[in-house]
């Protein structure tokens, strides 16, 4: 609530600090605002098989939505922005249980919602940009992934700096997290909580804006303070690094470097990052089912490397995380070694379309990546296929053995209807988890999606 009158304080604050003649000039910020959006529909269906059980099963869902968003006009850098985001399933099978209704697309209990996503304040002075209220962002450690219906929200504060050439600079201070739909696929514990979701509960925080503390780890705290650099001074070199401080839960220090050189008709690039997180304060992490003391001290590490030759890019990525010793799991549980991302932020190499495995302690993780791009034939279409492995360690707390998952995506920006795309991604999941009695279980998954943007 403090934080709700501080922002209207300021804007009150700032529009009155123009002149007199404000009024008809804040009126035509709203006259010269433009309206964008995007109608998403989705569907989703995933054939669910046991190796060694009669429980096989496939669930589906389909729904229609998107958000509508309103950005004012710019007067003296100020602007104001707003968006609505709904989603809204239909055909939806009765009872919605987890054997029928996948969950992904939809809020707590398999019921379409609707949220007021955004409500921002932008001001840009000179090399400097504010940026104050409900919004969408994209970080290492808290990000919308936007992988399903509607994307993760934050309330967040920020200021961005580029007085030094070829450096960006920003502090951020993030206060409560809206899940989107794509969450629900976890139902909290330890796959939850290196998955990108909440460690208590990521079934019903959904459709929300929750204290960053409480949708994470289940007690409220001051959120997550965060710092960033990006330098991008030399060609083909891009450095940056960030430090994430949740507060009395964790720090998390992100690092990234990324370099590619044109060599006649190909472009190969490579590049390296590393995640290393500590616990701190008040370790609230013990309070979840995966933490018996709140303590962190994991080390994430990863390298790609590939070739761009005219439309056809092809790369390879490895990652490396730390291992629970066996006192380590007794005594503190499996988070220890694992890499903790609770707020949507998913920047590794490694991941998969669905698995995420790589953040798992004690887990290799190997990608094989190849993309093209067909639009020199005329259609404006791309292809992606891959395939990641998953060698884990029998202390991660969820599965052991090696996991594998193949997978494609096809992209096709239509010329019949203009700023219509539509998308079709497969993937299948073998031995996604092994359970102690050797039960695995896999998958065949196929998701459609018609995105049209206004």
């Amino acid at each position: 609530m403090k934080k709700k009158v501080l922002l209207s304080a300021i804007t009150i604050g700032l529009l009155s600090s123009v002149s007199l003649s404000a009024a008809d000039d804040f009126a035509s910020m709203f006259s010269e605002g433009k309206a964008s959006g995007q109608i998403r529909g989705f569907s989703i269906s995933r054939s669910i098989e046991y190796t060694d059980s009669n429980e096989d099963f496939t669930r589906d869902a389909t729904a229609i939505g998107g958000h509508l968003k309103f950005v004012t006009g710019n007067y003296n850098g100020l602007s104001l922005g707003t968006a609505f985001y709904t989603t809204n399933g239909f055909s939806i099978e009765n009872p919605r249980t987890a054997s029928t209704v996948d969950p992904t697309l939809l809020g707590p209990d398999n019921e379409s919602y609707s949220i007021l996503g955004e409500a921002f304040l932008k001001l840009n002075i000179d090399k400097s940009v504010f940026v104050g209220g409900r919004q969408k962002v994209k970080n290492a450690v808290i990000s919308s992934d936007d992988a399903r219906m509607l994307p993760n929200l934050v309330e967040e504060y920020s200021a961005t700096n580029k007085s030094i050439a070829n450096t960006t600079l920003s502090i951020r201070h993030t206060t409560k997290f809206a899940q989107g739909t794509f969450g629900r696929a976890y139902g909290g514990g330890i796959l939850s909580a290196t998955g990108g979701y909440s460690a208590g509960d990521s079934k019903n925080q959904v459709g929300k804006f929750v204290n960053m503390g409480t949708y994470a780890v289940g007690e409220s705290t001051d959120g997550v303070t965060s710092f960033s650099a990006v330098y991008t001074g030399i060609k083909g070199l891009k450095l940056q690094i960030s430090d994430y401080h949740a507060h009395d839960i964790m720090n998390t220090i992100y690092a990234d470097a990324s370099y590619k050189m044109k060599i006649d008709s190909m472009t190969p690039f490579v590049a390296f990052q590393i995640i290393k997180q500590n616990d701190i304060g008040d370790q609230l992490l013990k309070n979840t089912a995966i933490s018996t003391n709140g303590k962190l001290d994991s080390l994430y590490y990863a390298i790609k490397a590939g070739v761009s030759v005219n439309n056809f890019t092809a790369y390879a990525a490895y990652s490396a995380t730390g291992a629970n010793s066996d006192a380590e799991k007794e005594k503190e549980g499996t988070a220890t070694n694992s890499i903790i991302t609770m707020w949507g932020g998913m920047p590794a190499y490694t991941q998969g379309m669905v698995t995420r495995h790589h953040n798992l302690a004690g887990t290799k993780a190997t990608k094989l990546v190849a993309v093209y791009n067909w639009k020199s034939f005329g259609p404006d279409l791309k292809t992606v296929a891959y395939y990641a492995n998953y060698s884990m360690d029998k202390n991660n707390g969820y599965t052991y053995g090696d996991a594998k998952e193949t997978g494609f995506d096809i992209i096709y920006n239509t010329s019949f209807v203009k700023n219509l795309q539509l998308r079709l991604r497969g993937n299948y999941a073998d031995d996604f988890k092994v359970n102690t009695d050797g039960d695995t279980i896999g998958w065949s998954e196929y998701r459609f999606i018609a995105n049209y943007n206004f």
